[in-house]
């Protein structure tokens, strides 16, 4: 998928809001809370995938992960993916029954990064030890099989759950010089590869901006041809998951809401979930109020940069990238970019490498800063006005004093 900067920004900002409507009524929740229970019952009732040797909640034990820790996920991933606080039962439960959906998980041009994203070195986080707790049946990373038999586990795997697993792709398929880019012994293209498992699965998830849109593979010339998997998969649900590495909250969020309802969910134009991607990152940035008040970084290491001014006039594109790394964030919610200092460079969108990865600001945007002091000035005009009014109330009221004090000694005279 590609765009010329214009065309991009003219889509960006034409296309329909991607805002989850969350004023749907009491019927339409009714509704959804008794579609859910159904689904989850219907889960509970089929065996696991693979018998787990220990029940869910002592495998939060085992990890060091409180019942109190695994309830606060459960009200932040219900409140992410855009649900009533009544419905936190219900993703709880969902948590538990992970291990019924069988995942097949492959990688194409990739460099991993959205695995190790999720392969954490630290303490993982409910997040980390939801997808562990996943029924993969199949991961090139992390297996340990090789060669033939890697093959034969794959295709057992997609023989026993036909039509019923997650298909994850992470990647991006090359289409130029087919001959050039196969896979395994028997040699598969990509796109082969890609057609031949999508075909036997419930659903596709693109892991990943390279998956998503090609990422960095496909950034100018696109030696290797290198597509996403939409411009690959149809005729099956395709859910993108974008970023550089995508967040594991927002995996999550994406199986969870498939275990809820079975489907997957509601998607905005370029197939991103609306609860991760519905909103800007420049929305609910913690630097938002200086843009405002056209207080801006204007060099590295200026006053500015040293407390935190906007670093939009340092080529950050968050005004331009629908993503929700300002709320979830990244390294167990530890920090994010901006929060460091260093500027969007716009990960999720489609040809960020190519379109938005520079320390400058976009010589045609549609968005201009503040000029001066932007709302700052604003207000201190307001307050200048209000001061000057209540120096004038004060005089009137002075000279008011003065007459009406002439006037009382007048009458003591006469």
């Amino acid at each position: 998928m590609k765009f010329s900067d214009r065309e991009h920004l003219r889509a960006l900002f034409s296309k329909p809001t991607n805002y989850i409507n969350t004023n749907r009524g009491d019927a339409y929740y009714r509704e959804l809370y008794r579609k859910m229970e159904k689904r989850l019952a219907e889960l509970r009732a089929q065996k696991p995938v693979r018998e787990a040797e220990i029940k869910f909640e002592e495998y939060l034990k085992v990890w060091e992960l409180s019942r109190r820790d695994f309830l606060k996920w459960v009200s932040a991933t219900t409140a992410m993916l855009m649900l009533p606080p009544q419905f936190e039962p219900l993703v709880a439960q969902a948590a538990e029954v992970m291990n019924r959906v069988p995942i097949i998980w492959i990688n194409i041009q990739d460099c991993a990064g959205n695995t190790e994203a999720l392969l954490r070195s630290a303490s993982p986080t409910v997040d980390e030890l939801i997808l562990e707790y996943l029924s993969v049946e199949y991961h090139e990373v992390i297996m340990a099989a090789a060669g033939d038999q890697a093959e034969q586990n794959l295709e057992k795997a997609v023989k026993d759950f036909d039509g019923k697993y997650l298909l994850f792709v992470e990647g991006s398929i090359p289409v130029g010089m087919p001959e050039a880019f196969t896979i395994g012994r028997h040699p598969k293209t990509g796109v082969e590869h890609v057609k031949h498992l999508s075909e036997h699965a419930a659903a596709v998830i693109a892991v990943g901006s390279c998956a998503s849109f090609g990422g960095v593979p496909a950034a100018y010339p696109n030696p290797t041809g290198a597509v996403g998997v939409m411009d690959i998969v149809k005729g099956k649900p395709v859910v993108n998951i974008p970023a550089c590495p995508a967040n594991p909250a927002n995996i999550t969020g994406v199986v969870i809401h498939y275990i809820l309802t079975g489907e997957i969910p509601e998607l905005d134009s370029l197939l991103r979930p609306k609860f991760a991607f519905g909103y800007r990152i420049h929305d609910n940035c913690e630097r938002r109020a200086h843009f405002d008040a056209g207080e801006f970084v204007e060099e590295w290491g200026d006053y500015g940069a040293k407390n935190n001014f906007c670093l939009y006039k340092m080529g950050c594109k968050g005004p331009f990238t629908f993503n929700n790394c300002s709320i979830v964030r990244y390294n167990e919610g530890t920090n994010w970019p901006i929060g460091v200092g260093r500027g969007c460079i716009g990960c999720s969108e489609p040809n960020f490498w190519d379109v938005y990865a520079t320390e400058r600001p976009i010589a045609d945007s549609p968005i201009q800063p503040p000029a001066g002091r932007g709302v700052e000035s604003t207000v201190d005009q307001f307050g200048l006005a209000i001061l000057t009014a209540t120096a004038v109330g004060i005089g009137i009221h002075a000279v008011a004093s003065a007459v009406a004090g002439k006037r009382e000694e007048n009458k003591e005279e006469q």
